[in-house]
């Protein structure tokens, strides 16, 4: 059964290589079918009929007659659908929805899963990281393994016990096809726990003995998990447990900031990266070259692309442009239109090009996600770089931050206030700020400004926060695991001081 599995896996990664080849020649192409397609299937919805589906001939019609939504403006139709209507914002039988913690605000997002957003966009993007690494490695042997999934939760609707809701991971580990159970671990009983400590610990001790050659999870709860590993079979290396581990898979977070931990985790020697762009909404964008962290945006998933320039952000009807005009290492917000029913949809999240045909993708940052408290636009890409190369100079090595401004008072300056736990120490904090705060200058022309001679941002204070402070504080707010994130930047307080407050600050 084993053979069989593999060789019908390996036939299909090799004509999905083709196809995506196809998108990569032809991207407007490509984006104009999902477009027809997308209307086509949706006219005779609620939504559709009300902007008028049906007569639409164009980009320039669509934008014209649909406003670009908020998950606000699509909730009322949403908790419709949670309660058992159809036909509302997507043709086809909805049962499942992702949720997503949101980390600019507390309150739950539910986001509608059709069978066309999950077998067409998220499965499709699993199998074509796949294709991908294969094409790359063809002396692969990750297949006489079992891949490790970290994923989240599910439970069922309390407004209806036909409905689903959790992580967009446990979504799709319950949607995997039949032939992917042989090859992950642990079991789905263990896997979809929603308790994280206990999960983890039941993790740790189902895989440390199976034959793990690929894992694919959030950087920080995966390390969390290979410590554990190390500390139960007294290894010092996760090589010597899993000595045909070849690949992680990761998203969510920035990498750069946890390479060198992964590295002393795991032997550099044979070990691969590959850096993916999913979220409940959709999947995205996924690195496609050897020694490019660059992603791939792809093209043929059910999602109609749109992009806000950063001159338009915050109007209230800001313009957007289509794949054809976007310029390279402009920061744009990405608007999306899918087969899950969300219609040009801000997700929130802000990418730069760094290449066209193909068009590939750098996630810049959030579009709530920033400090612009003085002028100085700090974008999360800064803070991460910031953070990458202080890290390098110090020997440092990062689990978690966060970062929100110091308002100007009356005789004070403004600034940056940072809290950081560390896997590894910096060998001087006084250092770790210094370079911090250089990087972030050389690469932010704005804060650059309002630092020079301190006019209006003195240098950033840098709280080193006690080891599993951040994991106390999201445990505080009942944020442990799945899709929940710490969010790294804030134009106000509320996170910092919450923050301060648990470490005794």
């Amino acid at each position: 059964m084993e053979e069989l599995v593999n060789t019908i896996a390996t036939w299909i990664f090799s004509k999905r290589m083709n196809q995506i080849e196809q998108f990569m020649l032809k991207p407007h192409e490509t984006q104009e079918t999902v477009f027809k397609k997308l209307l086509e299937t949706a006219k005779s919805t609620e939504w559709g009929k009300k902007y008028g589906y049906g007569q639409i001939k164009n980009h320039e019609q669509f934008k014209q007659q649909i406003p670009i939504s908020t998950y606000e403006d699509l909730f009322p139709y949403i908790e419709r659908t949670m309660k058992g209507e159809r036909n509302l914002l997507w043709p086809t039988e909805i049962k499942w929805f992702s949720k997503s913690s949101g980390t600019t605000n507390a309150r739950s997002k539910f986001i509608p899963m059709s069978k066309e957003s999950i077998d067409d966009c998220h499965l499709k993007g699993g199998k074509d990281m796949v294709s991908i690494y294969v094409n790359q490695f063809p002396e692969t042997k990750f297949t006489r393994g079992k891949n490790l999934g970290i994923g989240g939760s599910y439970q069922v609707s309390e407004q209806n016990p036909h409905m689903y809701y959790g992580d967009i991971s446990a979504v799709l580990m319950k949607h995997l096809p039949f032939w992917a159970g042989f090859k992950r671990a642990p079991e789905l009983d263990i896997a979809l726990m929603s308790k994280w400590e206990e999960k983890i610990e039941k993790m740790a001790r189902a895989t440390m003995n199976e034959n793990i050659t690929t894992i694919a999870g959030v950087p920080t709860w995966t390390i969390v998990l290979l410590e554990r590993i190390l500390e139960l079979t007294g290894k010092k290396n996760i090589k010597e447990v899993w000595p045909n581990l070849e690949l992680f898979t990761h998203g969510a977070v920035a990498f750069g900031p946890y390479q060198e931990t992964f590295d002393k985790l795991i032997d550099p020697q044979g070990m691969h990266y590959m850096e993916i762009y999913n979220a409940s909404e959709g999947f995205f964008g996924m690195q496609d070259q050897k020694n490019s962290k660059e992603m791939l945006l792809m093209l043929d998933y059910g999602i109609f692309y749109e992009f806000v320039p950063t001159s338009e952000w915050g109007k209230e009807n800001p313009k957007t442009i289509g794949l054809d005009e976007v310029e390279l290492d402009t920061n744009y917000a990405l608007i999306i239109s899918t087969n899950g029913g969300l219609w040009r949809y801000a997700i929130g999240d802000t990418i730069k090009f760094t290449s066209k045909y193909p068009y590939r993708i750098k996630v810049s940052g959030r579009t709530k996600h920033f400090i612009n408290a003085f002028g100085e636009e700090m974008i999360i890409e800064n803070a991460e770089a910031g953070i990458t190369k202080a890290c390098e100079a110090t020997g440092a090595q990062i689990t978690n931050f966060t970062a929100a401004p110091i308002y100007l008072e009356a005789g004070k300056k403004g600034g940056h206030e940072w809290i950081i736990e560390f896997q590894k120490d910096p060998s001087n904090l006084e250092k770790f700020t210094e370079i911090l705060d250089k990087t972030i200058r050389e690469i932010n022309s704005d804060y650059d400004a309002k630092r020079e001679k301190d006019i209006a941002l003195i240098s950033p204070i840098v709280h080193h926060a006690p080891k599993g402070a951040f994991h106390d504080w999201m445990k505080k707010r009942g944020k442990l695991g799945g899709q929940n994130k710490v969010p790294r930047l804030a134009n106000n307080r509320d996170f910092l001081e919450d923050i301060l407050e648990v470490i005794g600050k």
